[in-house]
């Protein structure tokens, strides 16, 4: 799934149309009065999440989005007609954030969820609403306002479950093509992945989650070193991170302890809530360690990782010890969602 994730563009709602003097003038009616209308209001553009879009493509070509404007008022009454509003459908997960200022506008993380992004400027008021005792023939009208205009940074952030973490070639591709129906390209160099790719684990009738791979990080992540930090964005969504660590790289003096560490460095000074959320030390490759050595490689490989929530060995190539990291993803989210119910149900009684 190669989808664009970052686009820029310009909403320009439209203006208000501006109001009307007129007076009324008819045959055996000298003292007609005022009867200037009011202008319409400018259209307004509004942002709708729609799950049946998945890429931001479209707005990386189209970068300019005007709405109409309200039409001027008329003479016997008549008011202008407001202008249309504009819809701009975008994938479920998309954030609008104010270019200028970095405000975020609208956060669209539900399907048909709305949001108004650039308002349309108030029509202006005719002569008609100036008439008084003492003002029996006002000249008097104002003009419509200005629509807003903004620049928009649109970024897609991936709803995903789980988040998968590492190195390049930890193999992380691998393990989502092992649980789930996703064939991401695997082999036998870094930075295979390029963008991200999506999973759906079943693991039970009525019973999936949903995993993301990103490509992997390295090193200065988090001030933009490789591909990684462009994607760092989609696990903020996440409920559970996998770190995976390859126990077995092909470089002789890589060290799996130091180089995890300085993956959760990138972590946590990219986004310290990511680095605070749930994760779990997923040890991977355990298919290339000889079977007496394995327990002493990832006894040594879990005391130098520190403290983790949960430990599980795999190997993503033969599938060995997937099957139950699955099942305990699965109970894990689901204890998730009962306490974040609960919470809700306390909240709302109080």
């Amino acid at each position: 799934m190669k989808f664009f994730d970052e686009a820029k563009i310009e909403v320009v709602a439209g203006d208000g149309g501006n109001g009307c003097a007129s007076f009324r003038r008819e045959k055996f009616i000298p003292f007609g009065g005022p009867d200037g209308g009011d202008g319409g209001k400018g259209g307004s553009i509004y942002a709708i999440a729609d799950r049946n879009l998945n890429t931001l493509i479209d707005y990386r070509y189209t970068r300019l989005f005007r709405a109409k404007k309200g039409e001027n008022g008329r003479g016997a009454d008549c008011y202008g007609k407001g202008g249309d509003d504009m819809e701009l459908h975008v994938p479920v997960g998309t954030v609008f954030t104010d270019a200028e200022s970095g405000e975020v506008i609208a956060d669209l993380d539900v399907d048909g969820k709305r949001a108004l992004i650039a308002k349309g400027g108030n029509g202006g008021l005719g002569n008609l609403h100036f008439k008084s005792s003492t003002n029996r023939a006002p000249r008097q009208h104002t003009s419509g306002t200005e629509g807003e205009r903004r620049i928009l940074q649109l970024e897609l952030k991936v709803l995903a479950d789980v988040g998968l973490l590492g190195l390049p070639n930890a193999g992380k591709s691998t393990f989502i093509r092992a649980v789930s129906a996703a064939k991401p390209k695997v082999a036998d160099y870094p930075f295979t992945t390029l963008h991200p790719n999506l999973g759906v684990v079943r693991v039970d009738n009525n019973r999936s989650f949903v995993i993301a791979d990103i490509p992997g990080l390295i090193e200065g992540a988090a001030e933009g070193a490789g591909l990684g930090h462009r994607f760092l964005r989609h696990l903020q969504r996440t409920r559970l991170l996998l770190h995976l660590v390859d126990i077995s790289p092909f470089d002789p003096d890589a060290d799996p302890v130091r180089d995890a560490h300085s993956i959760l460095e990138e972590l946590k000074k990219y986004d310290a809530s990511l680095y605070d959320k749930s994760r779990w030390l997923i040890i991977n490759k355990i298919d290339l360690v000889p079977e007496d050595e394995r327990e002493q490689r990832i006894a040594k490989l879990v005391k130098g990782y520190g403290p983790v929530e949960r430990c599980f060995t795999i190997s993503g190539l033969t599938g060995d010890g997937c099957k139950p990291l699955t099942y305990a993803i699965m109970e894990h989210l689901e204890k998730h969602q009962r306490e974040t119910v609960s919470d809700e149900t306390e909240n709302s009684e109080d």
